[in-house]
């Protein structure tokens, strides 16, 4: 299963500068304030999420994301990963005002792509664990990003 952790950073260049010293590692935890987050794609899990916490269907436009890592990763196809992608501040802002819990994590928690392995009162966990970061985030006007990794 795909590995995804989100984080905060002061921006792009802090990351790249990360991923450096922690030789491709995620840099959650050592260097950044971040959330685990295995299986939580940034476009469609993360994105249902956002769609849930904003009653409206699912758009693959509701999440927008920008490589930051590897430089040049985009043209290079050979490149297995990881990578480190910066999604847009209308998710940060989403994720960080997200409200009424309880139905957000019941919806949530019965998508097909979570494939009922995550149960709601642990969807509430996560949501209340990605919203707080997303909070501080937004405090300090840093952007979220995701590392990933197959």
């Amino acid at each position: 299963m795909p590995l995804f952790d989100y984080f905060r950073a002061p921006g792009a260049d802090a990351v790249r500068r990360a991923m450096d010293v922690t030789d491709e590692c995620s840099p959650m935890g050592e260097v950044f304030d971040g959330v685990e987050a295995k299986g939580v794609d940034p476009a469609v899990v993360l994105g249902m999420l956002i769609a849930a916490v904003r009653q409206v269907p699912w758009r693959p436009d509701l999440v927008s994301e920008k490589l930051v890592w590897p430089p040049g990763g985009e043209p290079d196809p050979g490149h297995e990963g990881p990578w480190v992608t910066e999604l847009n501040e209308s998710a940060r802002n989403v994720l960080a005002e997200a409200g009424d819990l309880p139905r957000v994590a019941r919806e949530w928690a019965r998508i097909e792509e979570l494939g009922g392995r995550v149960g709601v009162a642990e969807a509430q966990a996560f949501i209340e664990a990605v919203g707080g970061l997303a909070r501080r985030a937004r405090e300090a006007d840093e952007p979220l990003f995701c590392w990933m990794s197959l």
